[in-house]
């Protein structure tokens, strides 16, 4: 076979796209030097064209042996046939283990009853000729508004956890003040607070701040642990957070969040508090600590490994010596010698999940309909937990990112691990659905962020190749999102921003899945902000995000100030986006009904003509950004920088305890009230 062809056809089965067209609308094809670096990604060994070819022949083969798909998708209703070349013997194995199992015998066309939701087992045959077929079963589709609290047009805060201030604690925010600051929300009609990724940053990484950057995002951060929440305490320990509270740096006195002196001071105050966990807890907390293990099993264990590790070897797992052959297939026992060293971390983690229960809990006792809104990032960094507790499903040598597009010109590196496609399948998805059930399990909604990674990925290779696109399992993951959210009647919002395929966003509503827009990108084929009836109604809308201007930000165009400054743009280019700025500034003054000003616009008008535009709209979730009811100027991020803005450090000017006394959020309840947002209503929903 011709070398190129075949080539090509390993490209086609591993699902590497052979043309995309980038933001300009020009058709871009993938480079022979990007099919070879994406190939060996899936951990293919390709050093010549002998083992393309050889590679691509065994796949061929192996393929026409096979007459029965891989994997079935159906619903719960839907009855299953299957056509066989001979006869065959088969049987079910249900994912809950349940007795007896369906099988038959002898047959050429199968035929199997509606299965109950879960990912089942289909074998049939036996021997070398068997064939396993993986069958996910799922509703079509995930739970609605209407369905879950009885509403379709709600409101709620966005906020950066990390900023929220309490006079209680210092440091960065944490999950009771959160719990606080939903309760606040709750008062004026909010019925979710949404935050950043709480994904595990690592304990032994100081230096890593951005939650997007996680090392696992199946396990929880134990930076926004409330240490007094935590008893019982020795008098040491009460002795080491009073120090801590008197020796607030300046830079968190100044409105800035120091991640080394709280990660200083907390690991300490977390280390002493789990010695007085293991010498003074009551027979009910040991209790809920052995659940909590027993319950993470092998999961827990080997992130807890990681975290082990980590603190001898160093937080870059690929640096380490040969340590681990072989982690037990066993749940962590509290009891056990041999797991003393795993024991502080699976506490850790313990102590993170029920502080975050119980601030979901007070969020939804408050009268919030869904409480948190949480965020699932793309990926977890390449050298964290994540890369090496489930190397069986990531991709080798690659990060992925994003080509160019309106959010940065010149492309992203986000330098995340990549789930392989085929690698994922053969592991049952199980790191996927692992990862979305630990974020489910705490909230009333999930983001996806990137949701066109479960279609495509943008995989870019270390070897310098240029990058491309691969294709997921896309109705697969689809299913699993919807299979896991029906489990825990959670909202699902897939992040839709940038490039997305034609009908993509369509299949997405279809199945209950509701878009993200943004007000700054939601213009029409003329390039004008869109009429709040034009918005989609099956969205969650917001003025800004942590990566775009706020809306102080945009009245004062900080953001093409900032461009300018780091040489992005020269002054002519900053010239003209800032004349197309003023025309859509006065675009949303006048689709609000109000004149256009004789002199500047203030911020006040804008703020109100912005979310009353969208609270009017017949949207299903307008989401605040607390920045814009603060007036806030910078942005919490600027992509693309890494020192040279202040990002993901930011404290809110007032502290959570303050909100219920300050005007500008009751007038934002105001404007939502008015509109027909926060209107109470009884919750349905059960967790």
């Amino acid at each position: 076979m011709n070398v190129d062809r075949s080539l090509s056809r390993l490209a086609t089965h591993f699902g590497i796209v052979p043309t995309y067209h980038d933001l300009e609308g020009v058709k871009q094809p993938t480079s022979r030097e990007t099919n070879l670096a994406l190939l060996r990604a899936n951990g293919l060994k390709l050093d010549s064209d002998a083992d393309i070819r050889l590679t691509a022949k065994h796949i061929d083969a192996r393929a026409r042996r096979r007459w029965a798909p891989e994997e079935l998708v159906c619903a719960p209703d839907e009855r299953i046939s299957l056509a066989a070349p001979q006869k065959v013997d088969w049987r079910l194995e249900l994912e809950s283990g349940d007795t007896p199992v369906l099988e038959g015998s002898g047959e050429t066309k199968l035929r199997l009853p509606p299965l109950p939701a879960g990912l089942h087992k289909l074998v049939l045959g036996a021997g070398e000729n068997a064939q396993v077929v993986r069958v996910i079963c799922a509703p079509r589709t995930a739970p609605s508004l209407s369905e879950v609290i009885g509403k379709e047009r709600i409101w709620g805060v966005n906020a950066a956890l990390y900023g929220l201030a309490s006079n209680q604690t210092p440091g960065m925010g944490n999950y009771a003040t959160l719990g606080s600051a939903g309760a606040q929300f709750a008062a004026q009609g909010a019925d979710f607070i949404g935050i950043n990724p709480v994904h595990a940053i690592g304990w032994s990484n100081s230096e890593i701040i951005s939650p997007y950057s996680p090392t696992h995002r199946g396990f929880l951060n134990s930076r926004h642990i409330a240490v007094d929440q935590i008893s019982p305490r020795s008098q040491s320990t009460a002795d080491l957070i009073a120090t801590w509270r008197e020796t607030e740096s300046a830079a968190s006195a100044a409105g800035m969040v120091d991640y080394g002196h709280h990660h200083q001071h907390q690991s300490r105050i977390l280390s002493a508090l789990f010695e007085d966990f293991q010498q003074v807890s009551t027979a009910d907390q040991r209790s809920s600590f052995q659940a909590f293990c027993v319950e993470g099993g092998v999961e827990l264990r080997r992130f807890c490994e990681f975290e082990h590790l980590g603190e001898q070897h160093g937080t870059d797992w690929s640096k380490w010596p040969k340590l681990i052959s072989d982690i037990e297939k066993s749940a962590i026992n509290p009891a056990a010698q041999s797991d003393k060293h795993l024991l502080f971390h699976a506490w850790l983690q313990w102590t993170a999940h029920q502080q975050l229960q119980k601030t979901q809990a007070d969020c939804t006792g408050a009268g919030m309909a869904l409480g948190l809104y949480l965020d699932l990032a793309v990926g977890a960094r390449r050298d964290g937990a994540e890369a090496w507790c489930e190397n069986q499903s990531i991709a080798e040598g690659v990060s992925v990112g994003a080509p160019p597009d309106h959010l940065s010109p010149g492309g992203q590196n986000w330098n995340l691990a990549a789930l392989a496609p085929k690698k994922l399948a053969a592991d049952n998805y199980q790191t996927f659905r692992s990862i979305l059930r630990q974020t489910m399990r705490h909230c009333g909604i999930i983001r996806i962020d990137h949701v066109l990674g479960l279609n495509r990925s943008y995989w870019i290779p270390d070897d310098g190749s240029p990058g491309g696109y691969v294709k997921q399992n896309f109705e697969s993951l689809m299913a699993l999102v919807r299979l896991e959210a029906s489990r825990t009647n959670t909202i699902v919002v897939g992040e839709d921003l940038g490039l997305v395929p034609a009908g993509f966003r369509k299949t997405m509503n279809e199945q209950n899945i509701y878009s993200y827009g943004v007000l700054q990108y939601e213009k029409d084929s003329r390039g004008k902000i869109k009429k709040p009836e034009k918005l989609r109604t099956k969205s969650l809308v917001c003025f800004g995000t942590h990566d775009t201007p706020t809306l102080a930000g945009y009245l004062a165009g900080k953001d093409i100030e900032w461009w300018q400054k780091l040489g992005w743009v020269d002054a002519g280019k900053a010239e003209e986006m800032d004349a197309l700025r003023r025309a859509e500034l006065l675009q949303i003054l006048k689709l609000a009904g109000q004149a256009s000003p004789e002199r500047e616009i203030s911020f006040d008008q804008l703020q109100k003509a912005v979310y009353g535009l969208l609270a009017k709209s017949n949207t299903a979730m307008v989401s605040v950004q607390l920045d814009d009811v603060f007036a806030r100027i910078e942005a919490q991020n600027l992509p693309g920088t890494v020192n040279e803005h202040p990002n993901w450090q930011q404290k809110y000017p007032l502290s959570v305890e303050q909100f219920d006394t300050d005007d500008r959020l009751a007038a934002m309840g105001g404007i939502m009230r008015k509109n027909g947002r926060g209107a109470s209503a009884p919750s349905t929903r059960i967790k």
